[in-house]
């Protein structure tokens, strides 16, 4: 029994699974490529998180292993795509920043490669024969223990993912949040700096209004006048 235990966990958790965050340089296309067999399923979700300059978009796109594009986005801030293989080969999942000239785009994805859920059998018959009556009490205790683990393994798996999106969410308003202060700072130190040049300048010019010419220039002008 503990021998068929073990291989239900594994059979029920199997999965692939991996998350990355790259930058994309302006004009260029970054591509990742992944081994999938047929009937596996591809979950992917992407979304940007931080721009040098510009809006937080970025193209995207899925292709089987044939070259054929299965999905494509354009100029989006985050999406997720899900699509159940049906060829055997390298997956490419490409993120095209060539719209933009100056922004570099920092990306976040998290992709997982499972396999769709197919029956299984809970038990061997060498094992009912020998239990005999009890065969289904047996069967019953390891198709609960199975669910089980599948329950866990799923509420696990979604747990996780969520934690990895909402830490991309937060560095996503983290950058937005540094980048707008990075701004009021630069704009607030302009705006002191013209303020403080126009306030001298009225102050040299209003004080030199009332300033009386000196004698020694009213002695200078007389015989230049004079001299006319």
């Amino acid at each position: 029994m503990r021998y068929l235990f073990v291989t239900t966990i594994f059979s029920v958790v199997f999965a692939y699974e991996k998350d990355m965050t790259f930058t994309v340089p302006a004009g260029n296309t970054e591509c990742f490529y992944q081994k999938v067999l047929p009937n596996e399923i591809i979950d992917i979700e992407y979304q940007v998180i931080d721009s040098t300059h510009g809006e937080l978009d970025i193209s995207f796109q899925l292709s089987d292993p044939v070259g054929r594009v299965i999905v494509a986005d354009y100029k989006k801030p985050e999406n997720a795509h899900r699509h159940t293989a049906v060829l055997n080969g390298d997956y490419r999942f490409c993120f095209d920043n060539s719209f933009s000239t100056f922004s570099q785009k920092t990306v976040f994805f998290d992709l997982m490669v499972e396999t769709e859920d197919t029956p299984y059998k809970d038990y061997d018959d060498d094992k009912e024969m020998e239990m005999g009556n009890s065969a289904e009490t047996y069967m019953m205790k390891v198709k609960d223990i199975s669910e089980s683990v599948a329950k866990v393994k799923d509420h696990v798996s979604a747990a996780r993912r969520l934690q990895e999106l909402l830490s991309a969410h937060e560095a996503r308003d983290r950058n937005l949040a540094e980048e707008m202060c990075s701004r009021v700072m630069r704009w607030s130190l302009w705006q002191i700096a013209v303020m403080l040049i126009v306030g001298i300048t009225q102050v040299v010019f209003v004080k030199s209004l009332f300033q009386e010419p000196s004698s020694g220039s009213l002695k200078k002008l007389i015989p230049n006048f004079l001299s006319q």
